[in-house]
């Protein structure tokens, strides 16, 4: 029969220790005569229906919580950050002129578009790639989503706000906007753009230049 106090000395070592101990490891910490290996055993079918399981790693011993636990341990919280202006921009850009190219977003904003801005919105799930355009380069055209659709609650991109519901809102200026893509207006001439919050998604920092192999960089990731 096992000592009792052997078994309480192998389990007090294994709680005090930051890391899993091998048995050798728990040998050298034990007084002489101490079973170990019948100590390790006894312990793990103690532990075996309680809340914390005594498991075996790869030869190291320490007591962790059991796994069908996992649901009751886990919490999760939603994070709410809001979108930058050159994301917002972005994001309304594509939505208005879909399909649309990097270099033609960048000729309504007037500056670069850092992967970084893209990122967070195909994070978001808002937008994604779309078909190659059949001009000079084939470059890559951007899309919105069904995502974005039921993000905002729009049955179809025909609900977007019109020019006048936007100057309404405050979310554009009222000064008229200029000719951006031939055939088309800039809905984003220059006023201060609204906010919009999206959930557990973070932007990374916006530098003054395009990447220019961005559009490749994105082909590859969809390859992969």
């Amino acid at each position: 029969m096992i000592n009792p106090d052997h078994i309480r000395i192998v389990e007090a070592l294994l709680f005090a220790s930051a890391d899993p101990l091998t048995a050798q490891e728990l040998h050298e910490r034990t007084p002489q005569g101490v079973d170990v290996g019948a100590c390790l055993l006894e312990l793990q079918d103690h532990y075996k229906l309680r809340g914390v399981n005594l498991n075996n790693i790869d030869g190291r011993w320490a007591f962790r919580t059991a796994l069908d636990l996992a649901d009751a341990l886990t919490t999760e919280k939603e994070v709410q950050k809001k979108l930058s202006r050159a994301a917002l921009e972005t994001l309304s850009i594509i939505a208005y002129h879909q399909p649309v190219t990097r270099a033609e977003i960048e000729n309504i904003r007037g500056v670069a578009t850092n992967r970084g801005t893209l990122d967070v919105l195909v994070e978001a799930g808002w937008v994604k790639p779309g078909r190659r355009r059949e001009t000079l380069g084939r470059p890559l055209t951007w899309v919105t989503t069904g995502s974005f659709l039921d993000h905002f609650a729009l049955e179809s991109l025909m609900e977007l706000p019109g020019l006048d519901e936007l100057k309404a809102s405050g979310m554009l200026d009222r000064r008229p906007a200029i000719d951006a893509i031939p055939g088309q207006q800039d809905l984003f001439g220059g006023g201060e753009a609204g906010q919009i919050e999206t959930e557990g998604v973070e932007e990374t920092e916006e530098g003054t230049h395009a990447d220019d192999d961005l559009d490749s960089a994105y082909e590859e990731d969809l390859e992969e």
